[in-house]
């Protein structure tokens, strides 16, 4: 069975949508370890109600980035994962970090990229008048929110919407897409080449 590691920063709505797809067998696989850079993420919870080991380590007692994102490695390198995947983890990553991981780390992100890379996406989407917006599951590369995607999702955005309502309305669309395409990787349907 395939191994995967999880990290967050959060509640771990996300983390909570792939821990259900392996219990039902959506997903071919199961969360070896849920990595946190907050010690109050609630995601650990969630972890924990399943039995999953966690990690949680404060970036704040790092003396730089690399340095920080080194433990994690050597913490996700234990486990020999498949596929790593972030589910709202809210740290940008070394150039090392991420090469090291290269074809083998994913992350979703709350817009329909290239579109509104970054924070703040569902009031950008807002404020642009834009009647679509959705969520992006992408190959993680050096440059922020932009590696190859893989799939993403829409949602209409109505005249009514506020961030928060649209934000729920990305989160469930998140919860279907991102366990299927976890899925899609490990079964070898999708595939990263050079």
């Amino acid at each position: 069975m395939k191994s995967i590691v999880v990290l967050i920063s959060g509640n771990g709505s996300n983390l909570q949508a792939i821990i259900d797809a392996c219990t039902k067998g959506e997903i071919d696989g199961h969360v070896s370890a849920v990595i946190s850079n907050r010690t109050d993420a609630y995601g650990l919870q969630r972890a924990q109600q399943a039995a999953i080991p966690t990690h949680s380590l404060s970036h704040k007692s790092f003396i730089d980035r690399e340095s920080f994102d080194n433990q994690v490695m050597k913490i996700i390198d234990n486990y020999q994962p498949d596929l790593i995947v972030l589910a709202g983890y809210m740290r940008i990553l070394s150039e090392g970090f991420v090469n090291h991981y290269l074809g083998k780390m994913i992350n979703i992100h709350p817009s329909l990229l290239p579109k509104y890379p970054g924070l703040h996406t569902h009031q950008r989407a807002i404020d642009a008048g834009d009647t679509e917006h959705g969520s992006s599951v992408h190959f993680v590369t050096p440059q922020l929110d932009s590696g190859p995607i893989i799939e993403q999702i829409k949602v209409e955005v109505t005249s009514d919407d506020s961030p928060e309502s649209l934000m729920t309305k990305v989160q469930i669309a998140e919860h279907k897409l991102y366990p299927r395409v976890i899925q899609d990787i490990l079964s070898g349907r999708i595939k990263w080449q050079n």
